[in-house]
């Protein structure tokens, strides 16, 4: 039963908030920015939504779960994330502390990023 339940909140989230989340991150000044990769696998491209944490030109990025965005960046050794319409070529991706990351995302947002027990981060270091 657990399992019906499970595969309609994930359809539920494909079908409507992901659509909206995904529409928003393609509008320049929205409040999502959108991941291109390769995937390892297959090879075709995806494009998922973030909301990166930002300090200047330095982007920061919380892991959930369904990392398969990060895996395929990593395995490709980059990607492309538009933020604000524009785009970044992303070159590398290192770990990052719990507590800079926390504070990379601040307000609200490290709030529920706390409640969510989320502890792992990553930095998105650009080509230039």
């Amino acid at each position: 039963m657990m399992n019906g339940m499970r595969r309609a909140w994930l359809w539920l989230l494909k079908h409507t908030l992901n659509r909206a989340t995904g529409r928003a991150a393609r509008t320049p000044g929205g409040p999502f920015s959108l991941v291109r990769h390769v995937g390892r696998k297959s090879g075709k491209a995806f494009a998922h939504h973030r909301r990166p944490g930002r300090r200047g030109l330095r982007l920061r990025a919380h892991l959930r779960r369904g990392r398969h965005w990060y895996r395929n960046i990593v395995a490709a050794g980059g990607c492309v994330l538009v933020v604000d319409g524009v785009e970044h070529e992303i070159v590398a991706v290192e770990p990052y502390g719990t507590d800079a990351g926390l504070r990379a995302f601040g307000g609200a947002k490290a709030v529920l990023l706390r409640l969510l027990r989320r502890r792992e981060f990553r930095l998105l270091r650009t080509a230039a």
